[in-house]
């Protein structure tokens, strides 16, 4: 390994600190977008469950908030129906401030679920052209060793050699980074859509129940 680095020249250092960033960006959003972390299977129908006998309290709603995104998202809708029993309001206007609620937790979720997918496509983008960056230096080797050095207009074999090596190399290990690089962007994207539409389909569920619960109430009191 260490010979082909000598081959490729000092243009193959941009591309391994890529490869180490990348490959650590790969590893950190794979654990972090598998789908117990962001939307555990259960945690939904909990909720629902605990909310039919009563309110949870404000200590139970932290810690809701801390066990996942989904979680956090759904605190910010308890929390807005545990402040609107302190007041008197209409069904209608419940369901307009959790609507409200969920939506601005779950952009702030989909700020997080979308963490470091930037700097992968940027990864992505760049090593190609840093690859590329690498081929023109070695062309300009290659273009050097040709240069007259006698009258005979010989040529610098070991010269030529190193030219050619980090031409081909930094090409090849530009495309090595760039293509898995762009594979598990791609991946990574996906799985983020796929979270936030379940996220995005939980927080309706919870204000359907939350709304439902407040009718239900309503109805029992004036009974």
């Amino acid at each position: 390994m260490f010979s082909i680095i000598q081959a490729a020249g000092w243009p193959i250092w941009p591309l391994i600190l890529c490869s180490i960033l990348g490959l650590a960006l790969v590893i950190e959003r794979a654990l972090s977008l598998q789908t117990v972390k962001v939307t555990p299977p259960n945690l939904l129908n909990e909720v629902l469950r605990a909310t039919r006998r009563s309110m949870p309290s404000s200590d139970v709603i932290a810690q809701l908030e801390q066990n996942s995104p989904l979680g956090e998202m759904l605190a910010s809708g308890l929390r807005t129906a545990q402040a609107a029993q302190s007041h008197a309001s209409t069904a209608e206007e419940l369901r307009t401030a959790l609507r409200e609620a969920v939506e601005d937790s779950g952009r702030l979720v989909a700020h997080k679920l979308e963490r470091y997918l930037s700097a992968l496509a940027t990864i992505a983008s760049i090593a190609p052209l840093l690859g590329l960056f690498g081929t023109v230096i070695g062309m300009i080797e290659i273009f050097g060793s040709q240069a007259p050095t006698n009258a005979s207009g010989g040529g610098n074999p070991a010269q030529l050699a190193h030219g050619i090596s980090i031409a081909l190399y930094n090409t090849a290990f530009g495309l090595v980074i760039a293509i898995p690089t762009l594979v598990f962007w791609r991946y990574f994207r996906a799985r983020v859509d796929s979270h936030l539409l379940a996220l995005e389909l939980a927080g309706e569920r919870l204000v359907q129940h939350l709304v439902a619960l407040r009718q239900g109430n309503a109805h029992n009191a004036s009974v």
